[in-house]
C-alpha cells in the first residue's frame, strides 16, 4: 500500500491541495465509530472520523495511526481498505484534502477523548448525523465490506 500512499500525495499537490489530512473508519462489532467536535470550534457540534492533519515530512500511514491513537486512544492493528478522498477549505482558509482509510484497531475500548466533546459507536443503517462527504466515504466502506 506504500506506493497508493505515495500516489495519493503526489496527486494532492499536483491538485493544489495544501493541507494533507487522514480519515479512519474504525469498526467493531457491525458499528463505527464517530467524534463529535466541540462547539466552540470550526464545525463545531458535528460528528465525524477520527481525522486529522498530517505533519511535514510525515506518512500517510503513520499520520493516520498518530491521530487515531491522538484523539482516541486506540492503537491501529492494520490499515485495510482506501476509502477515497474529499476536499475542503479548512477554518484557516487552506485548500485541504481528507484521505480515509478503513482500518482495524488492536481494541476498540475504552475510548480516550482528547479532542472531542464526545463519541458513538453507530450503525451504519442508522441515519448518520454526519456531513455529506463523511456520507459518501461510509458508503464506500458499506461497498467494500457488506456492513
Amino acid at each position: 500500500m506504500e506506493l497508493a500512499f505515495e500516489r495519493l500525495n503526489a496527486e494532492a499537490r499536483r491538485d493544489g491541495v495544501q493541507q494533507a489530512v487522514v480519515g479512519a473508519v474504525v469498526q467493531h462489532d457491525g458499528k463505527v465509530l464517530l467524534l463529535q467536535r466541540p462547539e466552540a470550534e470550526f464545525m463545531g457540534g458535528i460528528f465525524e472520523l477520527p481525522s486529522g492533519k498530517v505533519e511535514a515530512g510525515e506518512t500517510l500511514d503513520a499520520a493516520l495511526i498518530r491521530e487515531v491513537k491522538e484523539e482516541t486512544g486506540l492503537d491501529i492493528a492494520s490499515i485495510r481498505d482506501y476509502l477515497g478522498s474529499f476536499d475542503y477549505t479548512s477554518d484557516s482558509g487552506r485548500n485541504s484534502r481528507q484521505f480515509n482509510f478503513a482500518v482495524d484497531v488492536n481494541t476498540p475500548e475504552p475510548v480516550e477523548l482528547q479532542e472531542h466533546d464526545a463519541y458513538t459507536w453507530t450503525s451504519l443503517t442508522e441515519e448518520l448525523p454526519v456531513t455529506d462527504a463523511v456520507k459518501d466515504v461510509l458508503s464506500k466502506y458499506r461497498e467494500l465490506h457488506g456492513a
